[in-house]
């Protein structure tokens, strides 16, 4: 047999086998509705054990994964779970060789650990808030406190940039390291004031060069109003300086991520 015969009968074996995608732990009484889909638009079951059980569909092995599609499909999928029961999401592209195999190497085999996580994030969700400085308002800001800053921005005005180049990049430096400084100071105000919360807390880092605040909130499910009051009372008091998002919930991705076994 040549060598092109062999690749050819190699995939038209692998053709039509299927694998297990593996989404999240949840509690074994988790019953998906009937209109959930995964990955590749495949229906979603629950392989268990014990007390515990893990949000799984059908995919084929002939098919590769991470399309934006695919990634929208595993993330909408634990988020939508995480609204109304406990997950722990798994990173994706988890894929194991049978539901026989999520069982005995990922269910029993963790068992334990998974069932006391899933206690511990009872109730609760992930939230991310996000901020970005309205760009106009933070270098009106840091010019009026940075009076070196002034001063070289009086230095570059109507000249021609060949001829200002040192001096715009030192005005630049002078920029980045002010607004990290104030978004240090803006992410702590903004951990405060949802202290009432009592949230976990993760800084994630920043996106842009004018993220003004990106941290991950683990907090109880009941306080999502709260936590909703508390960044309108930051959005009025940073009107027109730092545009705030809230987005979630979600699965807890920032605190609990797992990575399923080879299987």
């Amino acid at each position: 047999m040549s060598t092109e015969q062999a690749t050819e009968a190699r995939e038209k074996e692998s053709a039509g086998r299927t694998a297990v995608y593996v989404y999240g732990i949840v509690p074994a009484d988790v019953q998906p509705e009937e209109q959930a889909s995964g990955v590749g638009d495949h229906g979603v079951s629950v392989v268990r054990h014990g007390e515990i059980g893990a949000l799984v569909s059908e995919i084929s092995t002939d098919r590769p994964l991470g399309t934006p599609a695919d990634m929208t499909a595993h993330a909408d999928l634990l988020d939508g779970s995480a609204a109304v029961t406990p997950v722990l999401p798994l990173r994706f592209g988890a894929v194991m060789s049978t539901a026989e195999a999520v069982e005995k190497e990922l269910l029993e085999a963790h068992h334990d650990e998974f069932r006391a996580a899933l206690e511990e994030l009872e109730g609760r969700a992930q939230f991310v808030v996000k901020g970005r400085y309205v760009e106009k308002t933070i270098l009106r800001e840091l010019l009026d406190e940075n009076s070196q800053a002034a001063q070289l921005r009086d230095e570059i005005r109507d000249k021609p940039a060949d001829a200002t180049r040192d001096t715009r990049m030192a005005l630049g430096e002078i920029i980045n390291q002010g607004i990290e400084s104030k978004r240090a100071q803006d992410t702590r105000r903004v951990i405060d004031a949802l202290e009432a919360l009592e949230p976990l807390v993760n800084e994630r880092q920043p996106t842009h060069e004018q993220d003004a605040v990106h941290v991950a909130v683990l907090i109880e499910l009941s306080r999502q109003d709260d936590l909703e009051e508390a960044l309108a009372g930051l959005a009025d008091e940073w009107d027109d300086r730092v545009n705030l998002s809230l987005l979630g919930p979600m699965a807890a991705y920032d605190f609990v991520m797992k990575r399923a076994p080879e299987g």
